[in-house]
């Protein structure tokens, strides 16, 4: 036996032998008809009707997330079954029972979501503003992110889903819409088979745990006047802006450190290469200061925990656990929206 031969002989020997009952049939009869046949083969329709995924992988799917022993097969091949799917299984199988798709799952584990997301910006940053506090919890828990995980965790090969075009009623459905509701159905489950301490978990392991970075998502039309208006909202002396450092003031390339003050207390510190520039980025960064205040880990209390942590129906089992809300922050100064108008009178109570 030559030496490729044998080599070829060594390398089969080492592969994983594969049951023929666990492979696909490929290809199907659909593909093998004659051109003239009037119906044509889609493979991407194929795929979504005739390929539901196996056990085996729904199962793996299972115990990556964590829940194998509690998330049974057929509520895991719902979860990855987009409703997108039916009107096309309908069509081609008008005599057969659909699949049951993950529409409801899916709406209930977003709204979950939104709750375990809400709660948990609100109470680690207490000052941050509205319009912040809804960017934060799109990017912690929404399509983008949930897309992710869903690759993350391996679910993306076991989505059944159909691309739609857009109609007046409804947007388009994309791939990555489709693939973002596998993330929200599985929180659906584990909030249905086990209990609210369940998917809360689920939750901040899987989304909350993530790094965002919030300064992005602070934007400041006028950054001086709105930390003017703050200042006199806290009952603070007008800020000043004083000149720190600078070097360079005549060559090509001058530096200014500028510091803006309340009184004798130092709000924020900025540079640039103008005194204007370092002046806008100080008052900048004392808005940054104050809005992206941070509550330790340690001290964060989540209303959710108040229920008990079992299983089974929160509101007629178990004791409420003892809650001590946070410390609420003031509501942010309101300035005209993208620049359209002047400031707008600021409002003191908190009953907005």
């Amino acid at each position: 036996m030559g030496h490729a031969p044998r080599r070829l002989a060594s390398t089969a020997s080492k592969l994983t032998t594969v049951p023929l009952s666990s492979l696909r049939r490929f290809p199907p009869k659909e593909a093998l008809a004659a051109s003239s046949s009037s119906s044509t083969f889609s493979p991407e329709t194929w795929a979504a009707l005739a390929q539901p995924p196996p056990p085996s992988a729904l199962s793996a799917l299972g115990h990556r997330v964590g829940f194998g022993s509690v998330l049974q097969i057929p509520e895991l091949q719902q979860a990855c079954t987009h409703p997108s799917v039916l009107p096309l299984f309908a069509q081609r199988h008008p005599n057969q029972q659909p699949p049951p798709a993950n529409g409801n799952l899916s709406t209930l584990g977003n709204a979950l979501l939104g709750l375990f997301a809400s709660e948990f910006v609100v109470a680690s940053f207490p000052h941050l503003p509205t319009r912040v506090v809804k960017a934060a919890v799109s990017a912690f828990v929404g399509p983008n992110t949930c897309a992710n995980v869903a690759k993350e965790v391996g679910a993306a090969p076991l989505l059944r889903w159909h691309r739609t075009p857009s109609t007046p009623l409804k947007p388009a459905v994309l791939h990555h819409d489709a693939l973002s509701s596998i993330p929200r159905s599985l929180v659906a489950l584990i909030y249905r088979r086990r209990s609210l301490y369940s998917a809360r978990k689920f939750a901040h392991q899987f989304f909350l745990s993530r790094e965002v970075d919030l300064r992005k998502m602070l934007k400041f039309r006028d950054p001086k006047v709105a930390l003017t208006q703050t200042v006199a909202k806290f009952g603070r002396e007008k800020p000043i802006s004083r000149l720190l450092k600078e070097t360079g003031r005549f060559s090509n390339s001058p530096v200014f450190v500028v510091g803006v003050y309340a009184g004798t207390e130092q709000l924020g510190e900025g540079f640039g290469s103008s005194l204007k520039m370092a002046e806008y980025r100080a008052a900048e960064d004392a808005l940054h200061r104050l809005y992206l205040t941070k509550t330790p880990p340690e001290m964060v209390r989540l209303p959710t925990v108040t229920f008990p942590e079992m299983d089974g129906n929160i509101f007629t089992k178990g004791e409420e656990i003892g809650y001590t809300p946070g410390e609420l922050g003031c509501t942010e100064v309101r300035l005209g929206s993208a620049g359209r108008s002047s400031i707008i009178a600021i409002h003191h109570n908190h009953d907005e």
